[in-house]
């Protein structure tokens, strides 16, 4: 069975997955951010977010992971893949990153960076999002997952 957490290949970039679920509150129209988070609830102000109950927050992320994307040389490569529907985004690394908040992971498209950040300036933000991919995100019983990729 593939680890969830990490698998090297030789090209020596590092991935990472993040597992989640929809929840009725989705409405992934923030125009600058992108959120998962290991909470179970969500509000109307959280309109970054597409996905609760996450496998992981940023403190989870592979050690490994981390370091490479502190680098300013950082490529970030992300998937988020919802039923038959995948959405590619593309965001850079940052030396300023912590990666420590133990709940969230976000991703901007400015370069502000606090303990959520997982990458900046990203080509992409919820509001992106194909809203078919929303409408699945709305159902709590729907899974879905962050792919990552650091290179």
């Amino acid at each position: 069975m593939e680890s969830e957490n990490l698998a090297v290949s030789e090209g020596e970039v590092l991935k990472e997955t993040v597992r989640f679920r929809g929840h009725r509150m989705v409405r992934s129209t923030h125009p600058t951010t992108i959120e998962v988070t290991t909470e179970e609830y969500l509000t109307e102000n959280g309109d970054c977010i597409i996905g609760v109950g996450a496998s992981k927050g940023c403190a989870q992320l592979d050690q490994r992971v981390k370091e490479r994307l502190r680098l300013a040389s950082a490529r970030v490569k992300m998937r988020i893949i919802v039923g038959g529907h995948t959405f590619e985004m593309n965001a850079r690394g940052d030396p300023r990153l912590k990666l420590s908040h133990p709940h969230d992971i976000v991703i901007r498209k400015s370069d502000f960076v606090s303990d959520r950040t997982l990458a900046i300036k990203a080509d992409a933000s919820s509001r992106d999002l194909p809203r078919e991919m929303v409408g699945l995100l709305k159902n709590p019983e729907t899974a879905g997952r962050l792919e990552i990729e650091v290179a």
